[in-house]
Formats: C-alpha cells, sequence, structure tokens
C-alpha cells in the first residue's frame, strides 16, 4: 500500500493557494509539522488522513495513491459509463466519467470495452417491447459471463450472471444503446444496439 508523499501535499497545497500556517491551521497541527512533511522528514498520522484529504480537496485514495483525478464530464450522459472489476471478489462500479476506485486492496483500472467478437458473440431480438438478449458462451466456474448491462443516455441496467447459469435476460427497450457484458477471462465487450 502506498502512503502520502511530501510532494503531493505540497503540489496540493500549492494548487490550493493555501500556506503551509494556512494548512496546519486548518487541521489542527503545527506549520513545522506541514513543513517536515513536505520535506519527507516525517509522515501525517493516519488519524488526520481524512481531514487533510479534505482541507487540501481530494479524496483520501488520491491523496494516499498521489493520483488525481479531474472529472471533466459534466453532461452527465450515462453512455460515458465507466466500469471498474475487482478481479478478486467480482465486484462491479460503475461511474459516469473516469474515478479512483479500490477494492480487496487492489487500484482497479478502467475496463476498455472492445467490440464483439466471433467467440464472445451476442445475440438481440426485439419480444414485446423487450430487448431479449442471448450468448453462447461457457458458464463454467473458471470461465464465464458476469454481468450484462443495458446503458442509454439516461438509464443503466446491469443484471448479474452466476456460472452455470444461462445466458438469457431481457431488457425493457429504453432506446438506442449499449449492451456491455464482461467475461472473467477475456474482459469487457460491448455491443451497439
Amino acid at each position: 500500500m502506498s502512503y502520502v508523499t511530501g510532494n503531493t501535499i505540497r503540489n496540493l497545497r500549492e494548487k490550493h493557494g493555501i500556506t503551509q500556517k494556512k494548512l496546519a491551521e486548518i487541521i489542527n497541527v503545527s506549520d513545522k509539522t506541514v513543513s517536515k512533511w513536505e520535506t519527507n522528514k516525517g509522515l501525517p498520522d493516519i488519524g488526520i488522513i481524512e481531514e487533510l484529504a479534505k482541507a487540501l480537496g481530494v479524496s483520501v485514495t488520491e491523496l494516499l495513491t498521489g493520483d488525481l483525478k479531474t472529472n471533466e464530464n459534466v453532461s452527465g450522459n450515462m453512455k460515458k459509463v465507466q466500469f471498474y472489476i475487482c478481479p478478486i471478489c467480482g465486484n462491479i462500479i460503475t461511474a459516469v466519467g473516469e474515478g479512483n476506485y479500490t477494492c480487496c486492496g487492489i487500484t482497479l483500472p478502467k475496463q476498455e470495452a472492445e467490440t464483439a467478437d466471433e467467440t464472445h458473440m451476442i445475440f438481440v431480438e426485439t419480444i414485446d417491447n423487450e430487448y431479449s438478449v442471448t450468448m453462447h458462451h461457457p458458464m463454467r466456474k473458471d470461465h464465464y459471463v458476469s454481468f450484462i448491462a443495458y446503458i442509454t443516455s439516461d438509464s443503466a441496467e446491469i443484471i448479474k450472471l452466476y456460472p452455470e447459469q444461462d445466458i438469457s435476460v431481457r431488457f425493457r427497450k429504453k432506446g438506442r444503446g449499449i449492451l456491455y457484458f464482461y467475461c472473467n477471462r477475456h474482459g469487457l465487450y460491448k455491443k451497439y444496439i
């Protein structure tokens, strides 16, 4: 696990136009303490990390990793959804725009979706104002599709799948969108519908 660095503290403090003295006042430490942190002669106690992150205008994760994310997506279009998937427990994290997410002690990378191919073919047909989605894909414990998602400009619907289950799901039609599905061995795929 990484820990906050002096450079990160200094860069964030200067970015926000805060002096060492002002930062020290906000988090109730001395300005000499802040100086020690920034010159790598000491580290902030874990008990004040949350206060320090708040004072510097970042998340605790961003402060600890030094990986600062700026979400420039102001429109909130759901078609810009990003998927972050934990390889250990299978958690699915979605976000409109990019971010820093961790699960099971791992920083999760943003999944890059590939276009569906011959080995990951998804079939879609319209039945009673619904999309009926099926796939011919292994559903064993070591190789399976863990979810299928239907994303439109204003909605997202995710259906979780499990090994030894058939891949046959239905989504109420909400207009043109994107189907995403995640194979635990090969990653994220998409198909425009």
